[in-house]
């Protein structure tokens, strides 16, 4: 059986609530020597930006 489709606000909603979720973790080297970790949750389109942008 083919399932019922929505159409308008209420698909798009839907859509918007299943968006794929990345987890980023970049690593630092504090003054002391010692490594320090960032973590972030983001939507997984904007991954290579945040990298990109934090980098150092």
């Amino acid at each position: 059986m083919a399932k019922k489709q929505a159409f308008g606000e209420e698909a798009q909603a839907l859509k918007d609530a299943q968006r794929k979720m990345a987890k980023v973790i970049i690593a630092s080297k504090n003054e002391r020597g010692k490594y320090a970790y960032k973590e972030v949750m983001m939507d997984q389109s904007d991954v290579n930006e945040y990298i990109k942008n934090n980098k150092k």
